[in-house]
């Protein structure tokens, strides 16, 4: 019997994610992600369904880059408007048991002090079932709004994220003792001072002499996401993430992203094993191949190629309106998302994109593969998209909202069940790191863990 997939649904709190444009199909419901309920019901269908995360990206800045203003990703609902994403989580946890909740945080605009209280909260308030996407932003319009004439450099801003994250493991790992808090009234003692620990950090960027704020939640430190395969990213991946989120149009270069990361793991000491990938996929399906086609036809007609490239612009930092749209894309140094470009001109030998291209295939999922099928296509296609690649499990993302994920489960999760894909519920509530890697703490051979106490 095969392993379970790692099973995650791919939303952001916006009208229109990586499908440009869909947002005007006339069954789609993205517009109401301002509705609680919208949310909370979403959050119900995959936690019976047996997803075992809701992974939530987010952006800090304007999609400006496409001929140098917001103008088009405002009309056409190109990740704009956004909405916070960590204030969903409290409301989506109190109406489901095991869904976890992977939730996107720039380790660049935020502070760690600030930042370690917050998933604390929610790791007590899920029970454990809190996870941190860490990105480092890309959009020099967030840099202009928080603080900064433009971005940092690429590598500067991992650079930042390496100390923003060693200050959370102290607080998280190091500042409260395992029996600090006693809670014991009949001696008026909540928790021991002897036991609660300042930090002492005193780096380049931060200052942080206090202790945590918290007292220790069932997971200590939430599950740690990252996403980014550059030269830089791939290796504050490798030390740092349990859960590395890859993007790629082939398996072939998923793969590769795969075997580089595990390789550099191990020169961080870490066993490469540990580490889990999975990938961004959107799945158009049905009750068979041919209706899953005449669905797809019907989604290619509401695709926006401006929306598209206003996305694309605002991932690799380059504004593509002054661009030929016919010549092939060819890979150039950004300070933005250099895998993005990466993914279209340094990946298939066989293929040259051209700009004109790239809109089309951005135009329903963004820069990830696009399966489409009936519901044992699709779970044929998965087994073997996860044998070349080597990926454990998919996030799966959405042509239309909640549609794509109502048709994953009622055609595909069934099959994906039969074949031991999909986890068996437990018999009493994991936490979501017991539930991704069997470990309810950090691997022994994490780096966050040298700041541990007893």
């Amino acid at each position: 019997m095969p392993s379970p997939f790692l099973l995650f649904a791919f939303m952001m709190n916006v009208p229109g994610h990586l499908s440009a444009g869909l947002w005007r199909h006339p069954q789609d419901q993205a517009h109401r992600y301002t509705e609680l309920d919208y949310w909370t019901t979403l959050a119900r269908q995959l936690d019976t369904a047996g997803f075992d995360a809701l992974f939530i990206a987010d952006a800090l800045g304007q999609l400006d880059v496409w001929q140098g203003k917001p103008d088009a990703a405002l009309r056409l609902a190109a990740q704009m408007p956004v909405n916070d994403p960590l204030l969903l989580v409290s409301a989506m946890a109190a109406v489901t048991q095991l869904l976890g909740f992977g939730i996107t945080v720039s380790a660049t605009y935020e502070h760690p002090y600030l930042l370690a209280r917050k998933f604390t909260t929610l790791d007590h308030l899920t029970r454990g079932r809190i996870a941190w996407n860490v990105v480092t932003s890309m959009l020099d319009s967030a840099a202009r709004n928080l603080g900064l004439t433009r971005q940092l450099p690429h590598d500067e801003r991992y650079d930042r994220a390496q100390e923003f994250l060693d200050v959370t493991a102290k607080l998280w790992e190091g500042s409260w003792e395992e029996d600090a808090v006693s809670r014991d009234k009949a001696n008026s003692l909540y928790s021991d001072p002897q036991k609660v620990h300042a930090i002492q950090h005193y780096g380049r960027w931060y200052q942080v002499p206090d202790a945590h704020l918290s007292e220790p939640s069932p997971q200590r430190t939430p599950v740690l996401f990252q996403a980014g395969t550059s030269a830089r990213g791939a290796q504050f991946a490798a030390r740092n993430a349990e859960v590395i989120f890859l993007g790629g149009v082939t398996a072939q270069a998923i793969a590769s992203d795969i075997q580089r990361i595990r390789q550099l793991a191990v020169a961080e000491g870490r066993d490469p094993a540990s580490l889990r990938f999975v990938t961004a996929i959107t799945v158009i399906t049905a009750e068979d191949d041919a209706a899953a086609r005449a669905k797809l036809e019907d989604y290619q007609q509401y695709i926006s190629e401006e929306a598209a490239l206003a996305l694309f612009s605002a991932w690799t930092g380059i504004d593509w309106s002054q661009e030929d749209p016919d010549m092939p894309l060819a890979f150039r140094e950004t300070d933005a998302c250099r895998s993005a470009l990466a993914s279209l001109t340094r990946i298939d030998d066989q293929k040259r994109w051209t700009l004109r291209e790239a809109a089309r295939y951005i135009g329903i999922g963004g820069l990830h593969p696009l399966l489409v099928g009936g519901g044992e296509t699709i779970a044929d296609r998965l087994d073997q998209f996860a044998a070349e690649s080597g990926v454990d499990g998919f996030n799966l993302g959405w042509a239309i909202s909640p549609g794509s994920f109502n048709d994953f489960i009622a055609w595909v999760m069934p099959v994906l069940r039969q074949r031991g894909r999909v986890r068996p519920q437990p018999a009493q509530p994991l936490t979501l790191r017991e539930r991704l890697t069997g470990q309810p703490r950090l691997a022994a051979d994490h780096p966050a863990t040298r700041f541990s106490r007893p």
